[in-house]
């Protein structure tokens, strides 16, 4: 299956829409049935040099997986700092008072990722969960070259493309998907990856790239970031 890139709705409604609010749900179903949290985490934890305290998410959405994310990787050290970074500010004050009491101060930055790139300081972290299949092969390299830059590891996880992959997307109406979900869904599977596709955009070390079950692909890789 060739790799194609078609719009996703959601990423043209109104935060506001109710059909973007039910999308937004049947997404964090989606997570949790996919354990991207969980895998996160686990990528951080083996692939990390150590604790990280300056932390970046790209298109955080509404940060609930977010706050999963941080929730397993407790004990949080002190002075963490995370930026949750998305072209629309979806973050609840639910969700961001139970990052802070988990001890993280947040910042919110509502920007496209290659304006906040001009302004970003180095981190020791970047997650991206189901946000690196939006970009073509020119700006994955561009993207790449300002983490690589900027981030001292890069942890990820998207859609794995495969026939496999495609069906179950197809089949998110079995868990009471929306009209929007059901669309975007499919379009991510076909703009998603698999193999090593990753590898040769990322200037420098590469820990992961591959898949991971049936429905994700997991990318692990090395930057500059902050000094030691």
């Amino acid at each position: 299956m060739e790799r194609c890139l078609v719009p996703e709705i959601l990423d043209t409604m109104p935060p506001d829409a109710p059909e973007a609010r039910a999308s937004r749900r049947d997404l964090r179903r989606i997570n949790s049935l996919m354990a991207h949290p969980r895998m996160l985490s686990a990528l951080v934890k083996r692939h990390a040099t150590r604790p990280p305290r300056r932390i970046v998410e790209l298109g955080c959405g509404d940060a609930r997986a977010t706050l999963a994310v941080l929730r397993r990787l407790a004990p949080i050290p002190d002075e963490t700092e995370i930026t949750l970074v998305d072209a629309q500010p979806l973050v609840s004050p639910q969700v961001l008072s139970n990052i802070r009491d988990l001890g993280v101060k947040v910042d919110i930055v509502t920007s496209d990722v290659f304006d906040w790139l001009e302004e970003a300081t180095p981190h020791d972290l970047t997650i991206a969960n189901l946000f690196l299949h939006h970009f073509d092969a020119a700006g994955l390299p561009r993207l790449f070259q300002g983490l690589a830059r900027l981030s001292r590891l890069l942890v990820a996880t998207e859609p794995r493309r495969s026939k496999f992959a495609l069906l179950a997307a197809r089949s998110v109406r079995a868990i009471g998907a929306n009209a929007v979900t059901r669309h975007d869904a499919a379009v991510s599977v076909r703009a998603g990856f698999r193999d090593a596709e990753l590898t040769p955009y990322w200037p420098g070390q590469v820990h992961l790239d591959t898949s991971r079950g049936p429905l994700t692909h997991v990318f692990a890789a090395a930057g500059r970031g902050l000094d030691d």
